[in-house]
Formats: structure tokens, C-alpha cells, sequence
């Protein structure tokens, strides 16, 4: 974790990711697709984040319902067989990755240090998407928040603070606006203060093409550059820097809290 903070290039070096606050998916599975290369492209949707797994998760039911032809859902909680070269084959071919909502905690047990993450860095090596909602747009940060097995309103779990760092030095947040969150990575802030913080309302993105990130959706985005600052507000098109922990001139949001 400590380096993975340390690292000064926050945004994967190839590659793209899309970061979403959770609900609504309507409109911002086009841009995942776009992002991916068209309905052609081999996509793979990893459910493990949800309680129980029976049958099609969700995304999977939605992606194929537009047209998606080469998809593949992955799951596992047993770390031998994530590590295994058998399971991660169909990551070896896609173009694009899914990690669907639940508990965040569950996809760090099943897949942190294993063949299966070295995989999903290799779909962004290589210019592929890697996209998440919810528990699955938390994954991507550096830092765990809603980590604890036991609860998802403990922010800061020991045991289960690291995250996959696709992001690094970022603690990223979601459903903010629907479960009144709009502070609650504070106190993670002040714990570790290089982190950026953000937070996600629903039905909302980041995309991220290195250190640059655009907002899209419905709501608004909330990014922490300090622990105890104003957040920089945006809104859709509204550009942001990871690096630097600014946003492009003009692009402020006037939401106010």
C-alpha cells in the first residue's frame, strides 16, 4: 500500500478505466462499450463482489442485451484457483473487464496477489478497459474504504485496506449522493493524507485515460485533494488532473451542498 501511494503517476500508464458511483447503468454502458471497441470486443464480468452468484450477474444480462457476442463471466473466492493459468484464459483475450457492485472486500480476498490481478493490469498494458460500479468502482483505488466484512459504514478496515491501485493514491467512494456520504472519507483523509479522495454519487463516472479524468453521468463527482479542504465539484464534461489534483479551468461545478 505504502507504495502504491507513493507512486507519482496516479492513472494507469495504457489503458483506460471506468469508475462508477453505482444504480443506474443506462446511460454510461455506452461509453464502457465505446471505451471497450464496440459490441465485438471480448469482455469479461467478474460478479465476486455480490453475496450469492447464481447464474447471469447483471451486467452480464445487460451487456448481452446489447449485443455484446464475446462475453464471459468470471468468478471465484478460492485464491489457488484465481492463481491458476486455467482460470484467467479468457482475461488473456479481452479487450474489456467488468467488476460488478457488492462487497469490495470480497474481490481483495479472492484476487489481490494473484494471476488473476496480474491480468486485469495486463488488459490496461495492452489499451484495454477496465470498468467497476459501486463495490467494483472502489476496487480500483489504492485504499480500501467500506473494507470491514462485518459492515460497509466502517471506513478503514485493518486487514482489509488495499485495493487494486489501478488508481493509486486514491481512496474512491460511491453512492454519495443516495446514502448521504458527501464527508465520509474524511476521516480516512486525515488517517492518510496523501490519498486523493473521491467520491462517487450514482449513476455516475470517471473516465480515466492516465492522469486525466473527464466526468460523466447524472450527478456530481467530489474529488479530495486535501484532507480537510473544499472538494473540487464537477459535473458531466468537466475535466480533472489525478496528478496535479486540479481541475481544468472552467469545469467547477456550482453544486452546492
Amino acid at each position: 500500500l505504502a507504495a502504491a501511494e507513493a507512486a507519482t503517476q496516479v492513472g494507469p500508464a495504457q489503458g483506460k478505466l471506468l469508475v462508477v458511483g453505482g444504480g443506474a447503468m443506462a446511460k454510461l454502458w455506452p461509453v464502457f462499450l465505446e471505451l471497450a471497441g464496440g459490441k465485438d470486443a471480448p469482455i469479461v464480468v467478474i460478479p465476486t463482489a455480490a453475496d450469492t452468484i447464481t447464474g447471469d450477474d447483471s451486467a452480464t444480462t445487460a451487456l448481452r442485451a446489447l449485443g455484446v457476442a464475446h462475453l464471459t463471466q468470471l468468478h471465484t473466492r478460492d485464491r489457488k484457483e484465481a492463481d491458476t493459468e486455467a482460470f484467467v484464459a479468457p482475461l488473456r483475450d479481452a479487450r474489456a473487464v467488468w467488476i460488478s457492485g457488492g462487497r469490495q472486500w470480497r474481490l481483495a480476498d479472492a484476487y489481490l496477489g494473484t494471476r488473476t490481478l496480474r491480468e486485469l493490469w495486463a488488459v490496461l498494458e495492452r489499451g484495454g478497459v477496465v470498468g467497476g460500479s459501486s463495490a467494483g468502482a472502489t476496487i480500483q483505488g489504492s485504499y480500501l474504504v467500506r473494507g470491514a466484512p462485518s459492515g460497509n459504514t466502517i471506513m478503514m478496515s485493518p486487514g482489509h485496506e488495499e485495493g487494486f491501485a489501478f488508481l493509486r493514491a486514491t481512496a474512491i467512494d460511491q453512492h454519495v449522493d443516495t446514502r448521504k456520504r458527501a464527508e465520509d472519507l474524511r476521516p480516512v483523509l486525515r488517517a492518510h493524507p496523501t490519498l486523493l479522495g473521491i467520491g462517487l454519487d450514482e449513476a455516475t463516472a470517471i473516465i480515466v485515460r492516465g492522469d486525466r479524468c473527464e466526468v460523466a453521468g447524472a450527478g456530481t463527482v467530489r474529488f479530495f485533494a486535501t484532507p480537510d479542504g473544499a472538494p473540487a465539484l464537477l459535473t458531466a464534461g468537466a475535466t480533472y488532473n489525478l496528478e496535479t489534483r486540479k481541475a481544468a479551468a472552467g469545469t467547477l461545478s456550482p453544486v452546492k451542498e
